[in-house]
């Protein structure tokens, strides 16, 4: 159904429904965010199992974040032609037989295939749910109701060890993937009673060129990232991968510009609300998993903590950041976004600091303070943050928008992920010299150089996000 001004704020049935709504996005957001973390704490135990070496088993972890990042801005456009409630409908089933289909112990190539299947499904909800929240929920509810997304994604994002070391405990790995089916169903079934019809269809043309370039772009430089990590850059197979992502990229642009229907609008990085937000949710998601890479060979190898003691240390961090979000959120709604999302910012790159300061010998207690401090800055920064992505474009707009919106959170993962370890090797074979690739039980000062390395340049992240945040909110920029 179509209209020139299609909404479902007059739509009393939608209004009734929406909090039931958001609950079933909310599943999904956080079972497809969940799957990103939950496998690295089973990669030893699937690399036994399935009899192969940890560096092939990793690609159980890599391959889902990247079928991810290539497909968001193909099923943005694809919901904003066909329908955003319906494709993310689609994508929930895919996930839920992605998630079955990946708990058969069968061997490494059917897990990938399944991992894909899997990816390909929560490629469909992430590139869809701010979109349809932002559709349903009126202006002085929206900045809540995205903020609970956000902590829906924070919570997926950062408790996967916690949640996978509990299920490990008790069952074996099929378990860490067949705990989204009974939970998927529940929300599947109320999304069949609640979600609407969707009413804002755009019909237009799909640019298969630029889907099918990006695709290509994101799995050869990322591949080459990874596989580069294991085997090293200098390879002239992994080089390669390099100047096919650049000439990949290259296409997409040119074909973009050209496009009357592109994937990718560049009109729409001419909001500065819009790019400078999308720019802070990146810097900030390659943050939390700079802080998801180190922290756990800082608490269990460096200070030689029981696994469930640093499980119970890291849940600090989605916890406090699940209080906050909806409550900036609503503040959100009340006295606008830009002042609470520098605030947010500012607790962040304290965090970061406080990582900085941490060694062998310091109390633990500023550790769990620091991702305290972390998860009441996410908590402050991402609900607002959100809010001004998402209303800053054309309804017609908020497929295409939220997938970006997803894109650069889960781009932010990937980067954060390979060059979280990728800076913290290279410092320690630096301090060490010798080429290191794993924590030294004998040395843990090398380490401890590495992790301030790191830590060091994340506070320069924050920095960056910090100061474009202050700029645009002291400068009254719009």
């Amino acid at each position: 159904m179509t209209s020139s001004t299609p909404s479902y704020q007059d739509n009393v049935s939608v209004q009734k429904h929406r909090w039931l709504i958001l609950t079933a996005v909310g599943l999904f957001t956080f079972m497809s965010t969940l799957d990103g973390s939950i496998v690295n704490i089973a990669l030893p135990i699937i690399s036994r199992d399935l009899h192969i070496p940890m560096n092939q088993a990793e690609w159980v972890v890599s391959l889902y974040l990247i079928i991810i990042c290539s497909l968001l801005l193909f099923f943005g456009k694809l919901s904003d032609n066909w329908g955003k409630i319906k494709i993310f409908r689609w994508g929930t089933l895919l996930f839920i037989f992605g998630s079955l289909l990946s708990g058969w112990r069968i061997n490494l190539i059917f897990l990938l295939i399944a991992r894909i299947i899997q990816a390909i499904g929560a490629a469909m909800t992430m590139a869809t749910n701010n979109g349809i929240i932002t559709e349903i929920f009126p202006k002085t509810q929206r900045g809540k109701a995205l903020g609970l997304i956000g902590s829906f994604v924070a919570l997926g994002s950062i408790a996967g060890p916690g949640i996978g070391g509990l299920l490990l405990a008790h069952f074996n790995w099929s378990f860490i993937f067949w705990i989204n089916v009974p939970i998927g169903l529940i929300a599947i079934i109320v999304g069949y009673f609640v979600f609407p019809p969707d009413i804002t269809i755009n019909h237009g043309a799909l640019d298969k060129l630029g889907a099918a370039s990006f695709a290509m772009t994101i799995i050869a430089f990322f591949g080459g990232i990874f596989l580069g990590q294991q085997i090293g850059f200098k390879q002239i197979s992994i080089l390669l991968l390099f100047i096919f992502a650049l000439i990949m990229f290259a296409i997409f642009i040119k074909n973009e510009l050209r496009q009357t229907s592109p994937l990718l609008s560049f009109s729409l990085f001419k909001n500065l609300n819009f790019s400078l937000s999308l720019l802070c949710a990146l810097l900030i998601f390659i943050t939390n998993f700079f802080f998801n890479v180190v922290t756990p060979f800082y608490l269990e190898n460096a200070r030689q903590l029981p696994p469930n003691q640093t499980g119970y240390i890291l849940m600090v961090f989605p916890i406090i950041q699940v209080i906050a979000a909806p409550l900036a959120g609503s503040a959100s709604d009340k006295i606008g976004p830009k002042l609470i999302t520098f605030i947010g910012l500012i607790f962040i790159l304290l965090s970061q600091i406080g990582y900085t300061l941490c060694n062998l010998h310091t109390s633990i207690w500023l550790f769990i303070i620091s991702v305290a401090l972390m998860g009441l800055g996410n908590g402050i920064f991402s609900s607002p943050n959100n809010s001004l992505v998402m209303s800053s474009v054309a309804q017609k707009d908020l497929g295409i928008a939220g997938s970006i919106n997803s894109l650069a959170r889960n781009l932010g993962m990937v980067i954060g992920i390979s060059s979280a370890t990728t800076i913290l090797f290279a410092a320690m074979s630096h301090y060490r010299g010798m080429h290191v690739t794993n924590y030294l039980p004998k040395h843990p000062e090398v380490f401890i150089y590495g992790m301030h390395t790191v830590f060091f340049i994340s506070c320069l992240i924050c920095v960056i996000a910090t100061g474009i945040t202050g700029w645009r909110l002291f400068t009254k920029n719009n």
